[in-house]
């Protein structure tokens, strides 16, 4: 065990309010979300970026001591990679996202050049045991996940938000209809149930009026499955659900075709049930098509409402109306009209005074 001094502290993080000086041992459990203290070892000029514990983005420089956690990602759009067989000090890992995830590399995005090397120093301790000198090796997440936790929303409605692929506008979609619905009085919890870990998403949430939220980070998922992704999907359901709400919004991350489990959990009867609406962002009026009829046939589920992109000007909106008798509304030019049609199709109006 040695003591190092971090520069920086990854969202993944966050749940264990780690301080600068840290605790390291030699000994590293090569398990996904097992945190790591590791020295940046090369310098980008895209992509460059990390998200701190406290939400902040910070820069990331040659030498600089980062704490991550063990994990693996596979994104249309960005770094894919995977969890090696073993981890010990020395060895070099990359950082596959500004998450502060870290794996071998498998897959370069030509957009963002080379990920970061960062070479391992240890993994990060942590002292649970009251008066003793007793380090474990710490993991991310506040809660265990329960593989066969059910959904219980208790009649709360529920709103997803599902996409065609990553940068489909799911984001901008999720914290239009929060503003709207908070602006009616109501209260609004919302949750990311899908991707790679990054507060980022639920930040904006939480700054759009959501009152409580959540990611799958919390309960110690650093990357979602399709194994992991139904079961921590119904244990935010449930938690949520249990402040009694008006009404919970969520955004399952990358595409409904993607690695992350957005079919698992589309599929999985607990989450079907719970479903009150569900909106379809698309990038183009293909997407929009594809993506309503994949919903139809492969999930028998009727999405309410399409954004994203594809609705940007009434060429658009106006292909999506008469090719697939859907409401097609923008999120960032017609908010207020999209959180409305997101109310009337869960039947909330606005809350008495």
């Amino acid at each position: 065990m040695k003591t190092i001094i971090a520069d920086k502290i990854a969202s993944v993080a966050q749940h264990l309010d780690l301080k600068r000086e840290l605790r390291v041992a030699t000994d590293i459990p090569c398990e996904e979300g097992v945190l790591v203290a590791a020295e940046i070892l090369n310098s980008k000029t895209s992509y460059n970026m990390l998200e701190l514990s406290s939400g902040r983005m910070a820069k990331v420089r040659p030498g600089d001591i980062i704490v991550g956690a063990l994990g693996h990602r596979k994104a249309l759009f960005g770094y894919s990679g995977h969890l090696p067989s073993a981890v010990a000090v020395g060895d070099v890992l990359q950082v596959l996202n500004i998450g502060g995830v870290l794996g071998v590399c498998d897959s370069v995005n030509a957009n963002f050049g080379a990920p970061f090397d960062a070479r391992v120093l240890g993994s990060v301790l942590h002292f649970p045991y009251l008066g003793e000198r007793i380090g474990v090796p710490a993991r991310v997440g506040a809660s265990q996940l329960d593989q066969d936790a059910p959904a219980n929303t208790a009649g709360v409605p529920v709103v997803a938000i599902a996409g065609t692929c990553m940068n489909s506008g799911k984001t901008a979609a999720a914290c239009a209809i929060i503003s709207r619905l908070r602006h009616h009085g109501l209260t609004v919890d919302a949750f990311k149930a899908t991707g790679v870990s990054l507060r980022r998403d639920i930040l904006a949430m939480e700054d759009a009026g959501a009152r409580n939220t959540a990611i799958f980070t919390d309960f110690g998922v650093v990357s979602t499955t399709a194994d992991n992704g139904p079961s921590v999907t119904r244990m935010m359901l449930t938690q949520l659900a249990a402040n009694r709400p008006d009404v919970i919004v969520y955004e399952l991350g990358d595409g409904i075709l993607g690695a992350y489990g957005v079919e698992a959990i589309l599929r999985d009867p607990g989450v079907r049930k719970s479903l009150s609406c569900l909106v379809l962002c698309a990038n183009d009026p293909v997407a929009a098509w594809g993506g309503a009829r994949l919903l139809r046939e492969e999930f028998d589920l009727e999405p309410d409402i399409v954004t994203g992109p594809a609705t940007d000007n009434v060429v658009g909106r106006d292909i999506i109306n008469d090719r697939l008798s859907l409401q097609a509304i923008n999120a960032v030019t017609d908010g207020s009209a999209l959180g409305d049609a997101v109310a009337a199709s869960v039947e909330l109006g606005p809350a008495e005074k």
